[in-house]
């Protein structure tokens, strides 16, 4: 336990200050995932204490196509906070970068929860514990140098999260809820930066659907005996759509989809 507190406090001293260190593991050597999501828990006490609020979780390496680039096959989570959190609408279509270490941009695809899902439930049902869908690009960022760490590191530093950033919420109801079924898993996507097609995803990139990554994070949580599982009003980000693409001031990101009732987002980074 000793030794949680000790990576949870490592951890709270580079956060937000844009700096690298040596992955954790490196100087465990027994490191490893569950202590690791205890990490999680002790750094979100220290976060809240210091005056943050957790809005949700993100859900991350759900996309398999880049599992190998990373050397982790599996996915994992961490949380999302007020301070992490922006719609897009409400910043202007800008944001900073000076806080995060060698950041990539994800395009994904975020939920807004209305009601506790259950381990179990499948995508139909998941899909009825859901108030509306987004596309938004998660900002994920290394706090070890050159993206390279084991999967207890990548949960330990906040599942590498740095931000998110929401686009236009649309509420599922009755009347759209097949559609919605129907189409989340089976839409298209490319990723343009100042233009150019830098790369092209598919739903089904995401554990064969944004909806299949969310019953992967429920049915994780519900063998979790330090964090709570999703709740009401929580967001969550599915992963990854396309790869992870690395991102610099000055550079404006796009996307475009088709098959699905979302529009593209626009994003410039300062």
């Amino acid at each position: 336990m000793a030794e949680v507190q000790e990576v949870a406090s490592e951890a709270m001293t580079v956060l937000g200050k844009g700096r690298q260190i040596a992955p954790f593991s490196s100087r465990h050597p027994a490191f490893d995932l569950d202590e690791a999501y205890r990490v999680t828990a002790a750094v979100r006490k220290m976060r809240e204490a210091a005056g943050e609020r957790v809005l949700g979780r993100k859900i991350g390496f759900t996309n398999r196509t880049i599992w190998a680039q990373y050397g982790v096959y599996a996915p994992i989570w961490g949380y999302v906070y007020d301070s992490t959190v922006h719609d897009l609408a409400k910043i202007a279509g800008e944001f900073s970068l000076a806080t995060l270490a060698e950041p990539r941009i994800e395009p994904e695809i975020v939920f807004g929860v209305a009601a506790a899902p259950d381990a179990g439930m499948d995508e139909r049902e998941l899909l009825g514990c859901i108030a509306w869908v987004a596309h938004g690009f998660e900002i994920v960022q290394s706090v070890f140098p050159d993206w390279r760490f084991p999967a207890p590191d990548t949960v330990a530093a906040f599942g590498l999260h740095g931000a998110l950033l929401i686009g236009e919420r649309h509420p599922v109801s009755d009347s759209n809820r097949e559609e919605w079924l129907r189409t989340l898993s089976n839409f298209d996507i490319a990723l343009h930066c100042n233009g150019e097609v830098v790369d092209r995803g598919h739903a089904a990139n995401v554990l064969d659907g944004p909806l299949s990554a969310l019953r992967h994070l429920v049915e994780l949580l519900a063998h979790d005996t330090v964090n709570p599982a999703v709740a009401a009003g929580e967001i969550v980000t599915t992963g990854t759509l396309t790869q992870a693409m690395p991102v610099k001031s000055g550079e404006r990101w796009t996307t475009a989809l088709s098959g699905v009732t979302l529009d593209g987002i626009d994003i410039r980074f300062g």
